[in-house]
């Protein structure tokens, strides 16, 4: 199963270390490959490093792309998390 849907960062720090570090905690508690990209650039959801370098800002929007058995649950997960603004008290 392959799930592609655009998502926009609403946290006011944009996809900053701690930010990465949740959705890469996250990611990796699925089997799904979970990838996210900014303009033409991907990056793979385990990766802190890899997230952090595509520069994602409040209001700019992603595209998240999951492929494999749970890949639903996994999409959902992620844009709970990126809707909820990464837990984060602004």
């Amino acid at each position: 199963m392959r799930i592609e849907k655009q998502l926009t960062i609403v946290n006011k720090l944009g996809l900053h270390a701690r930010a990465a570090t949740k959705l890469v905690t996250l990611a990796n508690q699925f089997e799904a490959t979970i990838t996210i990209i900014k303009d033409d650039k991907p990056a793979d959801a385990s990766s802190v490093l890899g997230l952090m370098m595509l520069e994602s800002h409040q209001g700019e929007n992603v595209q998240v792309v999951c492929e494999g058995g749970d890949a639903e649950q996994a999409f959902v997960a992620i844009k709970t998390l990126i809707d909820g603004k990464f837990d984060e008290s602004e």
